[in-house]
């Protein structure tokens, strides 16, 4: 049998998502609570795999169990056993085709930007004091990755995919209080993708860069013309979107 979890967790002191051969990672952690639990080798898969120190408030991964579960008391127990920075909300049984990763139809991405020192945010976002940001001409240039569906030029080198297409269906900045947030949602993001667009748009923001330009930095396929990635601790995967069909699995 097949079950979907949906997680969230602080990324801070995590070398991201996915299991690495020195380092501590959320799948990691989830797998050996889940073995401890169950009594037997269990191995996850997720919808996406956050690089170091990014954040996720939703993401769902599957599992294959060989016993029906208890899901809320299965959620009882691993939360117990999790460390603070690690959650489950919700366990539930899917068809047994059902994939995390591929069934996902969309993702929802949040980098938070703090325009004053914030104790309380610290480690949740970029602190940039004493700068200002054009944010009509950074949404005047977000508006423009809705036109565009090869995102090379934002991707990490050297990245092993089929294609470098995404369809981005929002992207939008906002004044949340003492600070911004930069939303964008598309049907599959490439590795840093997020983090570089941010970077880019801060070019923008900052006068450094015209929207024509930014124009051009897409078009040409090319990260060297980006601007550089913003660090990892203002960004969190927010939401991830499935058929519901997916759960009729009687």
């Amino acid at each position: 049998m097949r079950y979907f979890l949906e997680l969230s967790y602080n990324g801070k002191n995590y070398h991201g998502w996915q299991i690495q051969p020195s380092d501590i990672s959320v799948q990691e952690v989830v797998q050996q609570s889940l073995s401890t639990i169950l009594r037997v080798p269990v191995e996850i898969m997720a919808a996406g795999r956050t690089d170091a120190g990014v954040h996720a408030t939703q993401i769902f991964a599957h599992m294959d169990i060989d016993k029906e579960l208890n899901e809320s008391d299965l959620v009882y127990k691993l939360n117990s056993l999790f460390p603070d920075a690690i959650a489950v909300k919700k366990i539930r049984r899917v068809k047994e085709d059902a994939h995390a990763r591929f069934n996902a139809t969309f993702r929802s991405y949040e980098y938070h930007i703090s325009l004053e020192k914030n104790p309380f945010t610290m480690g949740l976002s970029w602190q940039v004091t004493n700068q200002d940001f054009d944010i009509i001409k950074m949404n005047e240039a977000a508006a423009l990755l809705l036109n565009y569906e090869n995102f090379k030029c934002f991707s990490r080198s050297k990245t092993d995919v089929k294609t470098y297409n995404c369809d981005i269906t929002n992207a939008v900045w906002k004044e949340v209080g003492n600070g911004l947030v930069f939303y964008i949602s598309a049907d599959r993001f490439l590795r840093n993708m997020v983090r570089a667009i941010v970077g880019t748009l801060i070019e923008i923001g900052k006068g450094k860069m015209t929207i024509d330009q930014f124009k051009n930095v897409i078009e040409s396929m090319d990260r060297r013309n980006a601007g550089a990635s913003v660090p990892a601790c203002g960004l969190f995967l927010t939401q991830v979107g499935y058929p519901l069909s997916i759960y009729d699995y009687e």
